[in-house]
C-alpha cells in the first residue's frame, strides 16, 4: 500500500482505472455535490427520452447527504421514478431505527414521493419467496441506476467476500453476514449490541447489480482510503467484491482528496 499525498484541487478530476471512471473532488462536500449533479444531469436526460426511470438507492453514512442533494424537489421529477434498494437484514421489521426500508422511507420517499418505491420485506414469512417476488419486480424493467456504497471488507451490497459470486445465478439471495460488518452497525448506533444484529441478510448479487445501465458508487473521507486503494489495485476477484467494478464501462467510483490518498495517482 502506497502512502500518497495528493496535491489540492481546484475541480474535480476524471482518472480511469481499468474500465472504471474515477472522479476526485477536493472536499467531502464537493465530492458529494459532484455525485449529485452527475446523478441529476443522467436522470434528467434519461427522462427527457423516456417515460419512467428506475433506479436501486443504497443507504450507509455515504449516502446521506448525496441522498439529500437528489431529493430536491424542483430537480427531478419524482412522479416518473422508481425506486428499489440493495439491501435488508433478514427478520427485521419496517419500523425497526436499522431497518433499510425504515431509513430509505424517512431520507428518501417521504420526501420525494416516487411514483413507487419498491421496498425488500425483511420480515417476509416466507424469505425465499420474497426472495422471487423481488427478482420478479427486478427483472420487469431496466435499471436506469444503481448506487453503491463500498464496506471495510470490500463488500457492496451484502455481497460479502465470503458469499460474492460474480457469476451468480440468482438475481437476489440470502447471505450470511461476517461479524466485522455486523459490528459496524453496532457502531453506527442502529443496533444496542453484536446479538442484536440479524446474522443474514437479503441483498442483490453482484450481475443484478453489474446489469444496471449505469452505477454510481460513492466512498468519500479518510476512513475510505485502504478500501478505494484495495478497490483499485486489488486482483479481480469475489474475495474483495468491489473490484468488479473494474470491469464495468458504466461505473463511476466517486472520492475526494482524503479517501484516493493511498493510491498513487499517475
Amino acid at each position: 500500500m502506497t502512502d500518497r499525498t495528493v496535491p489540492s484541487l481546484q475541480n474535480t478530476q476524471v482518472i480511469k482505472v481499468d474500465d472504471l471512471s474515477v472522479r476526485i473532488a477536493a472536499s467531502t462536500a464537493e465530492f458529494t455535490q459532484d455525485a449529485a449533479n452527475q446523478a441529476q444531469n443522467y436522470l434528467r436526460s434519461l427522462l427527457a427520452q423516456q417515460e419512467t426511470v428506475s433506479i436501486i438507492l443504497a443507504t450507509g453514512n455515504s449516502q446521506l447527504q448525496f441522498l439529500s442533494e437528489i431529493a430536491v424537489q424542483d430537480k427531478l421529477d419524482w412522479s416518473r421514478i422508481i425506486l428499489f434498494h440493495l439491501d435488508e437484514y433478514l427478520g427485521i421489521t419496517a419500523d425497526h431505527p436499522g431497518s433499510f426500508r425504515y431509513y430509505l422511507r424517512h431520507k428518501v420517499e417521504q420526501q420525494v414521493q416516487p411514483y413507487m418505491f419498491h421496498y425488500i420485506q425483511g420480515d417476509a414469512p416466507e424469505p425465499l419467496s420474497e426472495c422471487l417476488r423481488y427478482a420478479n419486480l427486478l427483472q420487469q424493467q431496466e435499471i436506469d441506476l444503481c448506487l453503491l456504497g463500498i464496506g471495510d471488507n470490500g463488500h457492496i451490497a451484502f455481497n460479502e467476500p465470503n458469499v460474492a459470486d460474480f457469476n451468480d445465478p440468482y438475481v437476489v439471495k440470502l447471505a450470511q453476514l461476517e461479524t466485522k460488518t455486523r459490528q459496524q452497525q453496532v457502531n453506527g448506533g442502529y443496533f444496542a449490541n453484536l446479538d442484536a444484529v440479524p446474522s443474514y441478510a437479503y441483498t442483490l448479487t453482484m450481475p443484478t447489480i453489474c446489469a444496471a445501465k449505469k452505477i454510481f458508487c460513492l466512498a468519500g473521507g479518510s476512513h475510505k482510503a485502504g478500501v478505494v486503494e484495495k478497490t483499485l489495485t486489488k486482483a479481480i476477484a469475489p474475495n474483495f467484491p468491489a473490484t468488479i467494478l473494474r470491469q464495468q464501462p458504466q461505473a463511476t467510483l466517486f472520492c475526494d482528496l482524503d479517501s484516493i490518498s493511498l493510491f498513487k495517482l499517475q
